[in-house]
């Protein structure tokens, strides 16, 4: 992952599952790497995940069954297409 200076780091990986979502590789109700396994495969501080996971939560793309893990949300991917059109 290359990180820009213009978007923070858990905002790149924020929009890096944004697109696999969008392009299918991930679908509603499919698990998540865990906040050590990505950050691990990443390179970055388990904190960034974290943070990654909290924002996609609370924009309710991301829900979250605690002690099992974080999945997609049912309508994360319509709501991933309206966030990116307002932008």
């Amino acid at each position: 992952m290359e990180f820009k200076e213009q978007k923070g780091i858990f905002q790149q990986i924020a929009d890096r599952i944004c697109d696999r979502i969008l392009q299918g590789e991930l679908k509603a109700g499919d698990k998540l790497e865990s906040v050590r396994e990505l950050a691990v495969a990443i390179g970055v501080n388990q904190n960034t995940i974290m943070r990654t996971y909290s924002e996609l939560l609370r924009d309710g793309i991301l829900s979250n069954q605690r002690g099992i893990g974080f999945f997609v949300s049912p309508e994360a991917r319509d709501i991933i297409l309206a966030k990116r059109r307002n932008e």
